[in-house]
C-alpha cells in the first residue's frame, strides 16, 4: 500500500481537533490500517477526544488474536468508546467529549471500513462515490426526502451529529466491504474538507494530478481557499501494481 495523510487547522479554528493514522504495514493482525477522528467538546476535550480515542483504538489492534478483520475493528471501536466515555467521565473540563472515526484496513483486494460519525470514506474509480454513510440529522433529512443534497451542505444543522465514540455506552458502527482495483483511490476526511469541497471538486483535484502528496494538499488548500471553516483532514491511499501478487 502507498498512503499520504495530512491534517490543518483550517482558517477559523484555534485547536485542531482531529486526529490521523496511517500505517501501510502491519498493526497486529491487520496487514495495514488508516484511521481519522474528528474530534467534539469545548476547549482541550475534542483534541483529547479523538486522540485517545485512536489511542485505544490502535492499542486494542496490536493486541487482538482474532483474525478477522472486520471483528477486530469492531472491538477496537467499543473498546475506544469504552475509554473515551470514562475519560468524559473523570474531569469537568473533558464531560460531553466525543469524536466520530472512520477506519479501513484492505486484505488483499478487499477493503474493510468500519465508520461511526461524519468523517467519511470515498472510492474513486472514474468517478467518486461515497462509501460511509454519515450518522447526522442532516443525512437523515436527507433520506427522509425533506432536504436535496446540496440543501443539507448549507443547512444551520450540518455539523448535528447522531452518533459519537464515547457519547453512549452502547455504540453502533457501520461496516461496508469493497473490492479494489488497480488504479483504484481511497479518500478519508473529516467534514472540514467535504462541508467545503464539493465531491465533484474532490474528484476533479485528484483526477488531474498524479501523486498522494499533491492531491491531497491540494485538497486542504482549496477548502481553506473556500472559507475553512474547520479543521481538515485528508488521508489518500492505493494499492500499487502487482500488490496483490506479493501479500
Amino acid at each position: 500500500m502507498e498512503s499520504y495523510s495530512i491534517t490543518n487547522v483550517g482558517r477559523v479554528r484555534n485547536v485542531n481537533q482531529d486526529f490521523v493514522f496511517a500505517s501501510d504495514t502491519p498493526v497486529g493482525n491487520l496487514p495495514n490500517l488508516y484511521v481519522v477522528a474528528d474530534g467534539m467538546g469545548g476547549h482541550n476535550a475534542g483534541d483529547r477526544a479523538s486522540s485517545y480515542a485512536v489511542e485505544v483504538f490502535l492499542d486494542s489492534i496490536r493486541k487482538e488474536t482474532e483474525e478477522r478483520p472486520i471483528k477486530i475493528i469492531r472491538r477496537a471501536i467499543e473498546k475506544a468508546n469504552a475509554k473515551v466515555l470514562e475519560e468524559a467521565a473523570s474531569a469537568d473540563e473533558l464531560r460531553g467529549m466525543g469524536t466520530t472515526i472512520v477506519a479501513a484496513t484492505v486484505v488483499g483486494r478487499t477493503m474493510y471500513v468500519a465508520n461511526v460519525g461524519d468523517s467519511r470514506l470515498y472510492l474513486l474509480r472514474n468517478r467518486i462515490r461515497q462509501i460511509t454513510r454519515d450518522h447526522s440529522l442532516v443525512e437523515e433529512m436527507i433520506r427522509a426526502g425533506g432536504i436535496t443534497r446540496e440543501e443539507g451542505r448549507r443547512h444551520p444543522d450540518k455539523n448535528v451529529i447522531t452518533r459519537a465514540v464515547g457519547v453512549r455506552a452502547a455504540i453502533a458502527a457501520d461496516f461496508f466491504e469493497e473490492e479494489l482495483r488497480d488504479g483504484d483511490t481511497v479518500l478519508m476526511c473529516t467534514d472540514g474538507l467535504s462541508n467545503m469541497v464539493t465531491d465533484r471538486e474532490i474528484a476533479r483535484i485528484i483526477n488531474e494530478e498524479h501523486d498522494l502528496e499533491t492531491m491531497a494538499n491540494r485538497l486542504v488548500a482549496t477548502a481553506n481557499q473556500n472559507g475553512g471553516q474547520d479543521n481538515i483532514t485528508v488521508l489518500l491511499f492505493h494499492m500499487q501494481m502487482n500488490e496483490v501478487k506479493k501479500c
